[in-house]
């Protein structure tokens, strides 16, 4: 198993011709409550979480931008040229530069920069959104005229960045988690709101499946199938609103839906309720410590048997963690594989060792903080 006892790995040298003059970071991020409903309107809690990215690196003498990799074993560069040119379906290094000429930063010197990570790859955990965080957070602070942004400022470029800029789905929690840090509420309708707690929570269990996502297919079912079911009521019951409709009165809508929309309408109304609990909890700054495992287990039934989005393997190593121990656990990100975690705040070790025991790589992680920077002599 993997600890974590420092956000920024020192260790990791930087060999290249540019003297580094900043390092920028952002966390990972794990969805608490809320998997599976923001595209439905509905808020989400997020962590941000102690594994990080880093990029490291400062000035070149002629305008190319150079990203090694050495992660992956791979590299980047590109010119500095008015509207870089994409020339891949996620080109972030360059769609976050431009965004930002756009909004009137200057970039006229060449940047050189190494990027290491201990996040998850491709397992729900938000690496890929951490990397262009800690990538904005790096540009806004060495342009020409350096012009630092908040933390929910550079939530919101990476959002533009990621997913406006090149027309993708997807919703603005893994920007706003790992750049914000801490616990966060995110509410996209009607209107954004975001409001961050730093809960005194123990710490949790990250377990990674090694099994690759299998996001598309998962949200032909989950999004789709919901979205015709509200199509349907809303046909017959025009105010029906999955904001404050009452869970147990959903049977009324039994006979309009089939029998797998009528479970996902249980499952997302059980869903929307215990995050409205946790939240609850988080506003009070009252913790009940076993309860907020209760209800990340009673989310993880709807991500498994409504949502059908949890696997064999990752129900083995909850099953495994809950047996070990944890207060609960659930499936992390959009499901059909990536990563589960467990809230352990007793003998987190043994609940790591049962993961691992069932085939899982786990990882014990605290509630990280969001994107910052250091210079050389911090």
């Amino acid at each position: 198993m993997s600890s974590d006892h420092s956000t920024i790995n020192h260790s990791t040298p930087y060999n290249h011709t540019v003297t580094p003059i900043l390092t920028a970071s952002a966390s990972g991020r794990i969805c608490l409550f809320g998997e599976h409903q923001d595209y439905l309107g509905l808020p989400v809690i997020a962590a941000g979480i102690s594994r990080r990215i880093t990029i490291t690196g400062g000035y070149r003498s002629d305008n190319q931008v150079v990203i090694h990799l050495p992660d992956i074993n791979e590299k980047e560069s590109f010119e500095l040229v008015d509207n870089i040119p994409y020339t891949s379906p996620r080109d972030y290094f360059k769609s976050a530069i431009n965004i930002l000429v756009r909004d009137g930063y200057r970039f006229s010197k060449g940047i050189e920069v190494n990027v290491h990570g201990n996040i998850p790859i491709n397992s729900g955990t938000s690496s890929s959104s951490a990397l262009l965080v800690s990538w904005i957070n790096f540009l806004t602070n060495v342009a020409d005229t350096p012009a630092p942004k908040t933390r929910a400022e550079l939530g919101e470029l990476a959002y533009r960045a990621e997913v406006l800029e090149f027309g993708e789905p997807g919703g603005m929690m893994d920007h706003y988690s790992t750049a914000v840090g801490g616990v966060i509420y995110l509410q996209s309708t009607p209107a954004i709101k975001l409001e961050s707690f730093q809960p005194r929570l123990g710490t949790f269990v990250l377990g990674d499946s090694l099994q690759a996502k299998d996001t598309l297919g998962v949200l032909k079912h989950v999004k789709y199938g919901m979205l015709d079911a509200i199509a349907k009521i809303k046909k017959v019951y025009p105010e029906f609103s999955l904001h404050d409709y009452p869970a147990d009165q959903a049977a009324q809508f039994k006979d309009l839906l089939t029998e797998s929309e009528y479970i996902l309408l249980k499952g997302n109304l059980s869903d929307r309720d215990v995050l409205k609990e946790a939240l609850a909890m988080l506003k009070n700054n009252d913790i009940d410590h076993r309860r907020f495992g209760q209800l990340l287990s009673i989310h993880q039934e709807s991500l498994r048997d409504a949502k059908k989005v949890s696997t064999p393997k990752i129900n083995a190593m909850i099953d495994a963690a809950l047996g070990a121990g944890a207060f609960g656990a659930k499936i992390n990100g959009s499901g059909g594989g990536g990563c589960m975690f467990a809230y352990a705040p007793e003998n987190p070790e043994k609940v790591a060792e049962a993961i691992e025991k069932v085939g899982g790589k786990a990882y014990l992680i605290k509630v990280g903080e969001g994107t910052n920077t250091e210079t050389p002599d911090e």
